[in-house]
């Protein structure tokens, strides 16, 4: 498997964020070098506190050899003329190195965060990304613009906003997905799939995959040379101490996952479908902090990997070896041992 990690987490962890840990944006540069140095495949800027495409760019400008990505850009809130720029110049910056992930979000988001008018997800994202790749063609192969679906009519092209072609091939897309609408959107339309944190390995086995494959083959591709990248979610520390306040973070984000209507899929699968309901309730109250205790100790490790240190990259490839082709975690680093520590894990999880 290919590991990679996230460059927008707080302080110097690139495990779970902290809430009250923002991301210093002036460090980006620096903690991108450090991630190639420490043996990473790949780097990835989430969308949640930051803008992915400004650290992508910042990423792109400090490293030469790590690949990078949004994980992910969220799509809908940008037209896909200004998605298809910000790739483009990202990929010719990076030297080929970037691959465009993105995702939908969920409908309250849409409507109450950034004022959309909510359609199903899936046609949509179809549209898009088909949208992205119109004005890729058209700047690299001087094709002309006429891309028409049930979403868009883009015919106008004018060489004032016209960047032309570059040395490097259009950057790959991935889709991030969970329900299997959007994985069979991701197998016909883009290179890879990103399963959200919460999906496990048995869900995206029974799930995911076969939504996936069928896709590819309704477009003639050959599903297993496209890419299945995830960050599970991971509760790893040095000492036991240190490991339960991991744990106790996990259980948190557990329970959040659980109570949101558009992952209840995920819980379903292993019979939580009520359990779900009822964090939904406790969500809508905002009683987050009774949330946790719902998430007993067989719940969260069917979600998490949890361990020290020193078992954490063996457990990592027992789980996913043969799930993904892209794992995403790390462990903090302070000082030159926790470096070698991860450049260990690294190389492990590596050659898994």
């Amino acid at each position: 498997m290919q590991v990679y990690t996230e460059l927008n987490l707080g302080k110097t962890d690139p495990g779970l964020r902290e809430p009250d840990e923002p991301f210093d944006i002036t460090t980006a540069c620096e903690k991108a070098a450090l991630i190639e140095s420490l043996g990473f495949d790949g780097m990835v800027s989430t969308e949640t506190k930051d803008d992915s495409f400004i650290l992508t760019a910042l990423a792109a400008q400090a490293t030469t050899r790590l690949a990078i990505a949004t994980s992910v850009a969220i799509a809908f809130a940008r037209t896909p003329y200004v998605t298809a720029m910000a790739a483009w110049r990202i990929q010719a910056l990076s030297r080929g190195r970037f691959t465009l992930g993105l995702g939908p979000q969920v409908r309250a988001h849409l409507v109450r965060r950034f004022g959309l008018e909510f359609t199903p997800a899936g046609p949509w994202m179809r549209d898009y990304v088909g949208a992205v790749r119109a004005f890729w063609d058209c700047w690299q192969n001087g094709t002309r613009l006429n891309y028409v679906s049930d979403r868009y009519k883009l015919d106008l092209m004018v060489p004032l906003f016209n960047p032309g072609p570059m040395a490097f091939e259009p950057p790959p897309i991935h889709i991030a997905a969970l329900n299997t609408v959007m994985c069979q959107v991701a197998g016909e339309v883009a290179e890879g799939f990103r399963p959200h944190p919460v999906c496990t390995p048995r869900y995206i086995r029974e799930v995911m995959l076969p939504a996936f494959r069928k896709g590819a083959q309704k477009s003639g591709r050959d599903a297993s040379k496209l890419a299945a990248a995830q960050k599970p979610l991971i509760a790893a520390a040095a000492t036991e101490e240190a490991l339960e306040k991991k744990i106790r973070d996990v259980r948190a984000r557990v329970a959040f996952y659980a109570s949101t209507p558009a992952y209840r899929p995920a819980f379903e699968i292993w019979g939580l479908g009520e359990l779900a309901d009822r964090l939904s309730v406790l969500s809508r109250e905002q009683r987050w902090e009774e949330m946790p205790a719902y998430v007993d100790d067989d719940m969260l490790h069917k979600y998490a990997v949890v361990g020290l240190y020193e078992d954490i990259a063996d457990k990592i490839v027992e789980r996913y070896s043969g799930v993904l082709t892209h794992v995403g975690f790390s462990i903090a680093v302070e000082n030159e041992n926790d470096a070698d520590k991860l450049r260990k894990m690294v190389k492990r999880v590596q050659a898994g």
